[in-house]
Order: structure tokens, then C-alpha cells, then sequence
């Protein structure tokens, strides 16, 4: 039988030399047909997931513009590495709507103004989407992250910050914290030029601070936010490490925010202490104790913010202004400079509403510089400091007659095409101040093109404080100061920062 033969054949009165052999090269044989099959079936797998990859892929996409099929598994992942104008332009061009993935997340662009609006307004289906590391860095109970009546509620007790008279406060801290700044900018004079990015920064997150909490955050704690602040916008980008471990962006970001809202807490408290006792409101915070203290005694809406929510709002606003603000005041002193002609018609209009530059401007004084407001409206517009705005979808979402978005995709609604329209705005690569001074212009007869702010229910809140920061920044550094600029291979370049 067989099974004796091979019973005999592994005896120990059989000589090893003559059967050992044939039983090794039968197993090896079995072991290599069962490692080939494995790798076939593993192949098999894999082609069979990546397959199902493009097809999920197409499904989604439809008939949409977009690559046909998208690289496997990490689909455009090397082009948001590293983002350039240029890729996006080329993205916007495919249509009004396209589509890509990155890592298995389906995104629809938007670049028609149309779709955009639509998607700013349709918070039915979209709420606005930053990377999954904003909650652990901005605390998840923060209320940027309120949607509906929640979010809806909050903004409007929100909106009193940024009264008229609430403004008026805050110009007059803006001016004095940036002529601080500049005095020490002309006292350190450099015989080359050099780059002005951290300057503003620093300008910018001084006089937002001072404006948020006036004296109730010492210096050293402004000192402290400022050197530190870029850590949150590092770790804010879309590709990063996402776990809280030492060492990485979002570990960094983490402790940076704790600090700053430690100091932003103790600035709460110390203005609830400055508001009972009578004082007279100097900052947004003062402004909001006032106000709670005013519902209070009419026993509406909710009026016990804690010192830690005060902080939060306080932080939030810290977020959307800084990167923002100092893009849109770095273009302006570099237009500026490029554009002397039209320097001077902002100095001539100044002049004439202030003889002397050494005072502060007034918000009535503010409301006659058409002439400024007009540049800075048309610098924002040729240079938006935020392009796009990532959504995702909470639901289906029918965005034209011919394609509905697949819940849980991002979707994009992009600013910048909106901004260099040609009907809208003709020879829109130019800086031409002069298209918003004429109420016929194609420019002031479609506002809605008009996005820099955003649209809807998350519209900026604090977009005149930051137009009027601006507009005194660079008016009273143009009555103050001299500079030009170097241009270089990079001037024309745009850096993004993808967040």
C-alpha cells in the first residue's frame, strides 16, 4: 500500500540518503504551489479592491469633468502637497463643477459663482469642513463648529460686536498699536530690503489682541501668542500628522492654544471685574461683559458666557483674522509701492480729511476716504487672501439639475474665479481702484461676485473691523513712511497655504 511504502520509507532501518530526499522535494513542491496561490490570491484581492477604488470613483463622479480615473489609492495627494494658483486655475478650467479624490475623499470643485453662492447657502447640505486636527486643536465645543439654529443663535448675539459705536472703539486701538509698530520698523532700518511677512504678522496679531482685550492682556502675554500663533496655522494645514503625539504640528498647536487661552481667559475675567465696577468699555471683550450685563437685566437670551467660552470666541476670531488680514495688508504695501499713481490719489484724499497725519483717524473721517476704501476693495479683489472654503456634505446634495453630490464628499466653493470674472470685472489681472468709484460699473452691479468675505449664514463676521484695519493701516504708513519694493522671480508667485 502507499501509506506503508511511505511509513517504511521514514523507518529507521531505511538509509536516510536514499528516502529522504524524495519526501523533501515532494513538501517543497506543496509549499511552493501554496505560496504561489497565496500570491495570486493576494494579487487578486488587491486588484479587486483597487478596481472597486475606480469604480466607487466613476460612480461618484458622473459625468463630471475630472481625471477618468484616479491615481490608486492616494488619487491627487502629491499635488496638495505642495498647492499652486496654477493647479487649482487648471482644475477651475475643466468646468463649473470637477472632480478629483485624495485618499478615498471624493471632492467636487465649484469655481462658477452660481454653484459657489449655492453651496454657501445650502447649509441644509453642507457645513463648512476644516482638517480633522481643528477640533483637537480649537477645543471640539468651540463654537466655529455650531451649525443650524445652534450656530445661528450664537453669531447673532455675536453681530453686537461689531456695531458702529463698537467700531469706532476699535479703530482708535488699531491706529495706535500700528503707529507703535511702525515707529519701531523706522528705528531699525535695514540697508536691504527685506521680507515683511513676520511684520505684519506681528502688527496683526498685536493690534487684534489689544482690540479683542485691550489692557486686560499684559505685554509679555502678546509677546508670547505672537512668537507662538504660527504653530496652530502649521498644524491647521490639509496634509499633517494627525495625532496629538511630541514633536508633531498638531502636539505643538495643542500646547500653543492652551497658553494662549490661559492668558485670553484671565483677560475675560479681569473685564467682567472692569465692567462691574463701572470703567468704560476699551475692547471687543468689554464690549461683550456690557452686553451680557444689559441682557441680564432684561432676563433675555443667554447671558452667562464663562470666562473659558469668551476665550474661545476670542481664539476663533484670532484664527479667521491673522493669516487672512496679513496677506491682504502685505499686497497692499506691495501695490503700493508698484503703483505710485495711485499712492498719491490716496495721499491727495487724505490729505484733505487729514492735514495732520500724527492723529488718529475717526470712523466719520474713515467714511469719506472713498477713494482708499476703493483700493483696498480692488487689492483684496486682485489678491484674495482666501481662495476657496472646504464643505462637506451632510446629506445628498441635488446641486444642478444634472448632479447630485454624494453625501460625506467635500465640496468646494471656490472665491478667486468669482474675483477675476472678465464681464464682471474687465482686465481683471489689473489693480484698477477706479471700477468701484462709478455705481454703473459691471463690478457694482454684481455684488455677488464679490465673495472675499464669503456668503450666507457663515459670512465673515468681522469683515468691515478687518477693511477698516486695512484701509488705516496702509493710509497712515503711505502718510508716515516711505519704502518700495524689490521684485523678484517669486513676486508674482502665490503661496497657499491648504488648510
Amino acid at each position: 500500500m502507499a501509506a506503508n511504502v511511505v511509513t517504511d520509507h521514514v523507518s529507521a532501518t531505511i538509509p536516510a540518503s536514499t528516502s529522504l530526499p524524495s519526501f523533501v522535494s515532494t513538501t517543497a513542491a506543496y509549499e511552493a504551489l501554496s505560496s504561489h496561490k497565496i500570491l495570486v490570491s493576494v494579487a487578486a484581492v488587491i486588484v479587486s479592491i483597487l478596481a472597486l477604488e475606480q469604480a466607487v470613483y466613476r460612480s461618484k463622479k458622473g459625468r463630471l469633468p475630472g481625471s477618468t480615473w484616479t491615481i490608486p489609492i492616494i488619487g491627487k495627494f502629491m499635488d496638495s502637497m505642495n498647492p499652486t494658483m496654477e493647479g487649482y486655475i487648471s482644475q477651475w478650467n475643466q468646468g463649473p463643477l470637477s472632480a478629483l479624490s485624495v485618499f478615498h475623499i471624493f471632492i467636487v470643485m465649484a469655481s462658477s459663482n452660481e454653484y459657489t453662492r449655492k453651496i454657501f447657502n445650502s447649509p441644509t447640505y453642507a457645513e463648512p469642513c476644516l482638517v480633522a486636527s481643528a477640533k483637537e486643536i480649537l477645543e471640539p465645543d468651540n463654537w466655529v463648529f455650531l451649525t443650524g439654529k445652534l450656530h445661528a443663535d450664537y453669531r447673532r448675539g455675536l453681530n453686537n460686536l461689531f456695531t458702529r459705536k463698537a467700531i469706532s472703539i476699535y479703530l482708535a486701538v488699531q491706529d495706535k498699536v500700528t503707529r507703535v509698530h511702525f515707529a519701531r520698523w523706522l528705528a531699525d532700518p535695514k540697508a536691504e530690503h527685506e521680507d515683511i511677512m513676520n511684520k505684519i504678522r506681528d502688527l496683526n496679531m498685536e493690534t487684534s489682541l489689544r482690540v479683542f482685550c485691550g489692557s486686560r492682556i499684559p505685554q509679555p502675554a502678546i509677546m508670547e501668542i505672537t512668537e507662538q500663533y504660527w504653530l496652530i496655522t502649521l498644524a491647521l494645514q490639509l496634509v499633517n500628522f494627525p495625532l496629538a503625539i511630541p514633536g508633531t504640528n498638531v502636539y505643538n498647536a495643542k500646547q500653543c492654544r492652551k497658553r494662549a487661552m490661559k492668558h485670553l481667559e484671565e483677560a475675560a475675567r479681569l473685564s467682567k471685574i472692569a465692567m462691574a465696577a463701572g470703567e468704560t468699555p476699551e475692547c471687543l471683550v468689554d464690549e461683550w461683559v456690557t452686553q451680557m450685563r444689559v441682557e441680564d437685566e432684561n432676563s433675555k437670551g443667554k447671558t452667562d458666557f464663562s470666562d473659558h467660552e469668551i476665550a474661545q470666541v476670542v481664539l476663533s476670531f484670532l484664527f479667521a483674522s491673522q493669516d487672512a488680514m496679513s496677506s491682504g495688508t502685505i499686497y497692499l504695501f506691495q501695490h503700493f509701492a508698484e503703483h505710485p499713481e495711485i499712492m498719491a490719489k490716496v495721499l491727495e484724499e487724505h490729505d484733505k480729511i487729514r492735514p495732520d497725519p500724527s492723529t488718529p483717524l475717526t470712523l466719520d473721517q474713515m467714511d469719506q476716504l472713498t477713494y482708499l476704501k476703493a483700493v483696498v476693495k480692488e487689492s483684496l479683489r486682485l489678491k484674495p487672501p482666501v481662495t476657496m472654503v472646504p464643505y462637506k456634505t451632510t446629506r445628498a446634495f441635488p446641486i444642478s439639475d444634472t448632479y447630485t453630490v454624494p453625501a460625506n464628499a467635500m465640496i468646494i466653493p471656490s472665491i478667486y474665479p468669482s474675483l477675476h470674472d472678465p464681464e464682471v470685472y474687465p482686465e481683471p489681472g489689473k489693480l484698477i481702484p477706479e471700477r468701484w468709484l462709478d455705481p454703473e460699473s459691471p463690478a457694482n452691479k454684481n455684488p455677488k461676485n464679490y465673495l472675499i468675505f464669503g456668503s450666507g449664514p457663515h459670512k465673515c463676521i468681522g469683515q468691515e473691523y478687518a477693511m477698516l484695519h486695512m484701509a488705516n493701516t496702509i493710509v497712515t504708513a503711505a502718510a508716515t513712511m516711505q519704502w518700495d519694493h524689490k521684485r523678484t522671480p517669486d513676486s508674482d508667485k502665490v503661496q497657499i497655504i491648504a488648510t
